[in-house]
């Protein structure tokens, strides 16, 4: 996992849900911290803070679960708009 695109990531959400060390693999849908609203905070934030695009072919809860999966959406759009 990327550390600082991790990090950016979890410093974010903790300005919401401090009280709660989030774990890579933790559901923040799941665990009732995101309702639909914030979902599109956190897809801005994504784009806000890493240059990216997120399309509507991206807009599937798989990509904004887990800080894992928020990772792994960011290093492949990264690696897609390097063109890597």
């Amino acid at each position: 996992m990327s550390t600082d695109a991790r990090a950016r990531t979890a410093a974010y959400l903790s300005r919401f849900f401090p009280v709660h060390d989030l774990g890579d693999d933790d559901d923040i849908f799941e665990q009732g911290y995101v309702s639909s609203v914030f979902g599109m905070q956190l897809v801005a934030f994504v784009e806000r803070e890493f240059g990216v695009t997120v399309g509507e072919e991206d807009m599937d809860l798989e990509h904004f679960r887990t800080l894992r999966a928020l990772d792994t959406f960011v290093a492949r759009k990264l690696a897609a708009r390097a063109g890597v």
